[in-house]
């Protein structure tokens, strides 16, 4: 009977024991899926290169600013298709750089085998694919930009990356994409009235509108552009090491963006509007600082903008006051010369001046942020310093365009920008931009 109490008590240890087992393997086997689905992630994030996304939504909304709009809904959606566009330049770049990469950086995601060569090219495409309808939805002089810039993000990766043409390529990618941010701005349905015919066009007036805006991001574009450059110069020489001499000239290029964002004026923001909804047809616009009725007041506006032919008998401005041109989202296309404006715009003379110091001050920011891991990649050139060198001036972009739009006018644009800073710099620990 023992024997038999025994047997049973055996008996029961052993299924306790099997069903122990079953339920280890089970959570093993839970284990392993997870770790896979987390390696899997992993990858992908390394590939797509995550940590530098948070370089890209500051182009388009400095452009935007540049231009004298408010973002809005089209701005949106031309930030998702510069950010498939970005995500797609990162994939096939590293599809076309397999080769090399098996040599120079072998754990890298496709030549370490995390990433199938088949996977990434699909995902260029696909992310492409998507970037151009986002951009197509945000309206035809988005889709217009978006197209230029898949361009060069393609003829970079697969023809210009190890030509004397690459840096330029690049440089060339990031000016349009702030100049989509400015066309993207442009309030759909806006007015242009065409002076002397007196038709008026609705829609999307990529001539009148869009061409004005993109005009007038051009010289943010430009600094960004001419940061791209040296940075991305830096870049081809991050896995083998260089001179001195490289990280000294990016230094230099840093130091002339840097000055050149701090010494840019904000714009005056309060003006006029050149256009008209109301008003007899074949009236002219007017010439700066000569209006056609009465003169100038202290403390008011001009005579004849709260009657009759300010411009010419029957014709008003569209929003005289400083608050409506702002709060329509439309920068106008002339203003008052310095010095006649009335007294009622001393405030925003104010606030252009803070605007002019919280500018500077950012692009001080950007100046230290670039600054300081290129001066030591010039110290010692070694291919672990210059990658540094390279990541922290992809982060610096983003007290750049911080610069950018609060001289432009919008600080409370340059202020969420400079927000990103902190949580680019903390992803960039776990996932390199490079």
């Amino acid at each position: 009977m023992m024997f038999v109490l025994g047997a049973g008590g055996g008996g029961v240890v052993e299924r306790d024991s099997s069903g122990s087992a079953a339920a280890a393997a089970a959570a093993a086997a839970a284990a392993a899926a997870s770790a896979s689905a987390s390696g899997r992630v992993s990858a992908w994030a390394e590939l797509l290169r995550f940590s530098a996304l948070f370089s890209v939504p500051g182009d388009l909304l400095a452009g935007a600013a540049a231009a004298g709009y408010r973002p809005g809904r089209r701005s949106l959606l031309a930030i998702g298709s510069s950010l498939c566009l970005y995500e797609a330049g990162m994939a096939l770049n590293d599809w076309a750089d397999r080769a090399t990469d098996a040599v120079e950086r072998p754990g890298r995601p496709i030549p370490s085998g995390r990433i199938n060569p088949v996977a990434a090219l699909g995902a260029a495409a696909g992310l492409t694919a998507a970037g151009l309808a986002l951009a197509g939805a945000a309206g035809r002089p988005t889709l217009v930009t978006a197209t230029a810039l898949t361009a060069t993000v393609w003829a970079y990766d697969l023809r210009l990356k190890n030509t004397p043409a690459g840096p330029f390529a690049m440089a060339c990618a990031r000016a349009l994409d702030v100049v989509q941010g400015a066309v993207s701005a442009v309030p759909l349905g806006e007015r242009a009235r065409t002076w002397g015919s007196g038709r008026e066009r609705l829609g999307y007036g990529w001539g009148p509108a869009a061409g004005r805006a993109a005009g007038r991001a051009l010289p943010s574009a430009a600094l960004l552009g001419a940061h791209t450059l040296a940075v991305t110069t830096v870049s081809r020489h991050e896995a083998q090491g260089s001179s001195s001499a490289l990280p000294l000239a990016a230094l230099g290029a840093v130091a002339v963006v840097g000055g050149a964002a701090a010494g840019r004026r904000a714009p005056r923001t309060e003006a006029l509007v050149a256009t008209a909804t109301a008003g007899t047809p074949g009236a002219e616009a007017p010439k700066a600082g000569t209006p056609r009725a009465g003169t100038l007041r202290a403390g008011a506006w001009p005579e004849g903008t709260r009657s009759a032919g300010f411009w010419s008998a029957g014709v008003r401005p569209a929003s005289v006051r400083s608050a409506s041109v702002r709060s329509a989202g439309v920068r106008p296309a002339w203003t008052w010369p310095a010095g006649i404006w009335p007294a009622g715009s001393r405030p925003e003379d104010a606030r252009r001046r803070l605007c002019t110091l919280a500018g500077a001050a950012t692009a001080a920011l950007y100046v230290g942020a670039a600054a300081r891991p290129l001066f030591h990649a010039a110290l010692n050139p070694s291919p672990y310093l210059l990658q540094r060198a390279v990541g922290s001036g992809i982060r610096a972009m983003i007290p750049l365009q911080a610069a950018l739009s609060t001289r432009a006018g919008a600080p409370g644009t340059g202020a969420a920008l400079l927000a990103l800073a902190p949580a680019a710099r903390r992803l960039s620990r776990k996932v390199s931009p490079t």
